[in-house]
């Protein structure tokens, strides 16, 4: 929804079926089947963010990944320095 695709478009922009691929993906974000690794990585790039966010555990990591993920280099080496001085304290 982030991205204003549809089901559809986004698994015809990953290389799915046209036929098939709203149904595809509405099982994906159901739960009902789990997409293998490299079609993850493609909806992943579809979608602009990394495939390990797809693989969090929780809502909160998923964020936390999505949000680095759209850092500059910089930002998140700024990023690690500040969580590896707060985890040595």
């Amino acid at each position: 929804m982030r991205k204003g695709i549809s089901q559809k478009q986004l698994g015809i922009l990953a290389g799915i079926d046209q036929f098939s691929s709203s149904a595809r993906i509405n099982q994906y974000e159901r739960d009902k089947h789990v997409p293998d690794f490299s079609t993850s990585k493609r909806l992943a790039d579809k979608l602009g963010i990394s495939v390990t966010y797809l693989y969090a555990e929780d809502d909160q990591l998923a964020e936390i990944i999505r949000l680095f993920h759209e850092l500059s280099n910089r930002g998140k080496k700024h990023l690690l320095r500040q969580m590896m001085d707060e985890s040595d304290q």
